[in-house]
């Protein structure tokens, strides 16, 4: 069967914008798909984690230890071993505590799957000795209620005289 010109230049351009189509159509869908609403007890974990960060501007270890089990599992960096215990903690942050005039743990974003909470955040320990400026990602395992894992994985640094 023969083919005029201008029958092969509709059906190009139908075939294009068919194509064109086609591939755009995913696309919308991703746009408007979302993540599964939270269930009550990830909300729960969530809420938990959020109060854990919150409760470092205390500066008081009392206010931070209610939510971290006893024997809970803390690693500070992804290059430094785990503590464990509030006694472990104490002995990795509590100088922190002390030499910081303020501190800010600013969550930038919040995600969670059952037991597991992520969060990214900006950590500020405000010091006339000691100023730092963290930027990670805190990954969570809560169990009963408590923390009994909590791992921070540093994205960058921020020390004085440095820009953010």
């Amino acid at each position: 069967m023969a083919y005029s010109r201008r029958a092969a230049s509709v059906e190009r351009r139908t075939f294009l914008k068919r194509a064109g189509l086609g591939a755009v159509t995913p696309l919308a869908f991703a746009a408007t798909a979302s993540a599964a609403e939270w269930t009550a007890a990830e909300k729960a974990n969530v809420q938990l984690v959020t109060e854990f960060c919150a409760s470092w501007s205390t500066r008081d270890l009392k206010q931070v230890f209610p939510r971290f089990a006893d024997t809970g599992v803390y690693r500070m960096s992804e290059t430094t071993p785990p503590v464990t215990g509030h006694a472990g903690v104490t002995e990795r942050l509590g100088s922190w505590m002390q030499s910081s005039d303020r501190i800010v743990f600013e969550i930038l974003d919040t995600f969670a799957s059952g037991p597991i909470v992520i969060n990214h955040r900006i950590d500020r320990f405000e010091s006339k000795t000691r100023p730092l400026t963290w930027e990670g990602v805190g990954v969570f395992f809560i169990k009963d209620g408590k923390i009994q894992e909590w791992s921070d994985y540093t994205i960058r640094v921020v020390r004085p005289g440095q820009q953010f």
